[in-house]
C-alpha cells in the first residue's frame, strides 16, 4: 500500500526530476529551492524504503525501482486528474482545434490528448500537427483554439511557457572529425530552429553541411542515431541509448534553449478551459507561471523569451 505521506504534488515533483535528469533545472523552472527539492525527494525514498535516482556524469537518472515508481506515478496523476474532471466538471461538449508543434507531439501531450478524450468523451478533438511557422500562420487566421509552440511563432500571450534545453547529439560511436565540416540532421526549411541552428555554427566559426533534413523529429533522431549527421535534439532523445551529448571541446556551440507556451483563445468556452487544463498537466516540466488568457505570462525567469526559439 502506498504510504497516506505521499501526496500528488511530491509525485508531481518526481515525476518533473524524472523527466528533467536534474535537479536543479526543475527548481529554476518552479522557482524552488534546490535543496527543498532534495529533501523531498529523500523524504519519498524514505517512504517507499528505496532508492529512487542515481547519479550521472549529467544530472540524475532512476533507478530500476525509480522507473516502476514513475511508472505507477504518471498513472496515479493522470487517474487523479480523469476523477477530478469527471466530478467537478458539468458535462462539456463541442469541439476544440488543437495545434502541436511537431517535436512535442511525439513526447508527453499525445497521453494527456488521451486522458482529456476519456475525462470528456463528448468533446471531439480535432487535432493538427505542423511546423512552428504553420502553427503561426493557423492561429493567426483563428483556425485553432488550442496551440502548443514556440513563443516566437505565435502571436500573443500565452497561458503558460516553459523553457526546453536543446543539445547537441551524435550516435554513441560517432567522434566528429575537426578537420572535416560538420554533417548536420536539421529540420526542413523554411524552420526558425534550423537557422538559430546554423546562426550559431557561423557565429562559431565552424564548417558544416546539412546531409539529412525532415520535418520529423522522429525521423530525425534516427537519423543521428544512424551516424547521418549531428543534431540538435531535446533531452527525451537521449532514452534511446543510441545517442551521446556532445560538449563544446567537440567543436560545437553551447546548448541551446527553446521557449514553448500554450495559447488559448481570449474569450474561452467551456471546452477550451477543459481542453486547457488537462494539458497543463501533460506539460514536459512542471509549468512556472500561469495567467489568464488575457494576462501576460512570463518566461521561466521573467525575462520574456530566450534567443533560441523554433
Amino acid at each position: 500500500m502506498i504510504p497516506e505521506q505521499i501526496g500528488l504534488d511530491l509525485l508531481r515533483t518526481y515525476v518533473a526530476v524524472c523527466r528533467q535528469g536534474s535537479l536543479s533545472k526543475v527548481a529554476a523552472q518552479t522557482g524552488r529551492a534546490q535543496s527543498a527539492l532534495s529533501m523531498q525527494m529523500r523524504r519519498l525514498e524514505s517512504l517507499v524504503g528505496r532508492q529512487l535516482f542515481q547519479r550521472t556524469g549529467r544530472g540524475v537518472v532512476p533507478t530500476a525501482e525509480g522507473e516502476v515508481l514513475l511508472g505507477y506515478a504518471t498513472r496515479i496523476l493522470a487517474l487523479s486528474e480523469e476523477a477530478l474532471s469527471r466530478l467537478r466538471q458539468a458535462e462539456i461538449s463541442g469541439v476544440v482545434r488543437i495545434g502541436l508543434a511537431e517535436e512535442v507531439a511525439t513526447a508527453t501531450l499525445p497521453a494527456a490528448l488521451g486522458r482529456l478524450n476519456r475525462a470528456y468523451p463528448d468533446i471531439r478533438l480535432d487535432v493538427v500537427v505542423e511546423h512552428a511557422l504553420a502553427l503561426g500562420r493557423l492561429w493567426g487566421e483563428g483556425e485553432l483554439d488550442v496551440a502548443i509552440a514556440p513563443t516566437s511563432a505565435v502571436a500573443g500571450d500565452a497561458v503558460v511557457t516553459w523553457n526546453v534545453a536543446l543539445e547537441w547529439m551524435c550516435a554513441v560511436d560517432c567522434t566528429p572529425d575537426p578537420s572535416r565540416p560538420l554533417d548536420l540532421v536539421a529540420f526542413a526549411a523554411p524552420c526558425l530552429w534550423r537557422q538559430r541552428m546554423l546562426e550559431a555554427l557561423v557565429a562559431l566559426g565552424r564548417e558544416h553541411r546539412i546531409t539529412f533534413t525532415s520535418q520529423s523529429i522522429t525521423a530525425l533522431a534516427a537519423a543521428v542515431e544512424n551516424g547521418l549527421g549531428i543534431g540538435l535534439l531535446p533531452p527525451e532523445s537521449l532514452r534511446t541509448g543510441a545517442l551521446r551529448v556532445l560538449k563544446p571541446a567537440a567543436g560545437v556551440p553551447e546548448p541551446l534553449t527553446v521557449q514553448y507556451g500554450l495559447y488559448a483563445r481570449d474569450r474561452r468556452s467551456a471546452v477550451v478551459d477543459a481542453a486547457v487544463g488537462v494539458l497543463v498537466e501533460g506539460l514536459p516540466v512542471l509549468p512556472v507561471r500561469t495567467s489568464g488568457a488575457n494576462g501576460p505570462a512570463g518566461g521561466l525567469n521573467g525575462e520574456g523569451r530566450v534567443a533560441m526559439t523554433r
